[in-house]
């Protein structure tokens, strides 16, 4: 169970988690005496930086939904949402959307929209999840809001609670002169922006190039299945900061630190560009299953450096085909078994069988357009035959082709060669890649089984 303090030399509950409400920790209440209800509760100070980065975070998030963002310290995220409710199939889908994916980031959100951002402001802080098109309504909207919903000094709020003043419509009511002489005239400027009477530009958030996020753990893990909740929390962050970018990825990385600012890095690839949460925790479950750690993990940081361009998918206008987002066998095999281990072939235009392939990326290779016949299976280093009168014999004599192939190549880098290939068979019809030296001791090699 978990608790949020204040940093006060008084320190009060400012939060804490739902099991611990069960046990009546609770707002205000001293720290002691909520350790006095529960011996195992843990407390944190409230880390006010840490709150202005998932804020940034949660912006960088919500700008998939909007072009237009900007956020409104300490807690709030504001977003234009009115071009986007075509795209999204209407305000309350584009809601639920929003809720939902808020609450998986591991967030509890009061939602509202209206015409300016004020008025927005003030229904979200009264959870008042109302739809308001008009600014002709917004008046009445806003008329049993408290006092407390206004960005003001608390003297000032004390005064007009003393003048007898409860409510924001209230406020409204009175002559405006007179506000604008008792209170100043920026009072009055932000009562006629929240109303929609006076612009109220705000500086818009532009995402970050890179991804960066970084989140503490609330006790140490020793255990890789305990960093799953918070590695779906950052991979769910990624993504939507993805998607509002409009990109995608080819690989990421995870870094888990430990004490004394150490730290281990794990590298996550995928063969073809993505940006589906799903398949990226497909494939940390599979990394995270083969690791083995060595000092318990205190932090853990999600890193995205090179972000992809994400091609444009046409799709047939009578295509019933549902696409799923089904994660590659060779990805999960990289993520199992490591990137040195998947490995691909492609052909290299040599003459020389032994240098006539090189590794590759996995699902990237090439093919020579060389039409030769040529065994997929290639000996490390040719076997020599034994020959009976000068020919050929494994299991017996074996059966040449008419056709030779003769390659006399590589003088240039000291590893130059004469050699006739054939085609053989052997009597029990296997199929193999020989040849015959055309200098020195002219002997007979196997090099290659044809399947």
């Amino acid at each position: 169970m978990l608790a949020v303090c204040d940093g006060t030399s008084r320190r009060s509950v400012l939060f804490c988690t739902v099991p611990a409400g069960r046990q009546g920790v609770c707002s205000a209440m001293p720290v002691a005496a909520a350790r006095a209800l529960v011996h195992d509760l843990i407390v944190h100070p409230r880390d006010l930086r840490a709150e202005n980065r998932a804020l940034h975070a949660l912006a960088a998030w919500a700008y998939q939904f909007s072009s237009q963002v900007s956020v409104y310290p300490p807690c709030t995220v504001l977003l234009e949402v009115q071009g986007s409710l075509k795209l999204f199939g209407g305000y309350s889908v584009l809601l639920e959307r929003i809720q939902q994916g808020i609450e998986a980031l591991g967030y509890k959100a009061q939602i509202a929209t209206a015409p300016t951002p004020l008025a927005a402001y003030s229904l979200a802080c009264c959870n008042h999840q109302q739809y308001i098109e008009d600014a002709a309504d917004l008046a009445a909207a806003l008329a049993d809001l408290p006092l407390s919903v206004l960005d003001w000094t608390q003297p000032l709020l004390d005064r007009l609670h003393g003048m007898g003043v409860r409510r924001l419509g209230e406020v409204l009511k009175l002559p405006r002169d007179g506000l604008a002489r008792r209170f100043g005239p920026d009072k009055l400027l932000y009562l006629d922006r929240m109303l929609g009477r006076c612009p109220d530009p705000q500086t818009m958030y532009k995402p970050p190039a890179r991804f960066r996020r970084r989140l503490q753990l609330v006790a140490e893990v020793e255990q890789t299945d305990a960093m799953l909740f918070v590695l779906q929390r950052l991979v769910m962050e990624l993504c939507g900061w993805l998607h509002g970018q409009g990109g995608a990825l080819q690989h990421f990385e995870i870094r888990l630190w430990h004490r004394c600012q150490q730290h281990t890095r794990l590298t996550i690839g995928l063969h073809e560009k993505s940006r589906a949460a799903d398949q990226f925790m497909v494939l940390v479950r599979e990394r995270l299953e083969r690791l083995e750690l060595e000092q318990p993990v205190q932090e853990i940081e999600l890193r995205a450096d090179q972000l992809l361009q994400l091609d444009a998918q046409s799709l047939d206008l009578f295509d019933t085909h549902v696409r799923s987002n089904q994660v590659d066998l060779l990805d999960r095999l990289r993520a199992r078994l490591g990137s040195d281990a998947i490995r691909g072939l492609s052909a290299v235009a040599e003459h020389r069988p032994e240098y006539a392939w090189s590794y590759s990326e996995p699902g990237h290779s090439e093919q020579c357009s060389d039409d030769r016949q040529r065994p997929l299976w290639l000996l490390p280093v040719p076997r020599q035959l034994r020959t009976d009168n000068n020919w050929p014999c494994l299991q017996g004599r074996l059966t040449l082709q008419q056709s030779r192939e003769r390659i006399e190549s590589g003088w240039w880098d000291e590893r130059d060669i004469a050699r006739d290939y054939f085609i053989a068979r052997s009597t029990s019809g296997a199929c193999y890649w020989i040849y015959h030296e055309l200098s020195g001791e002219q002997r007979w090699f196997l090099q290659g089984i044809f399947e």
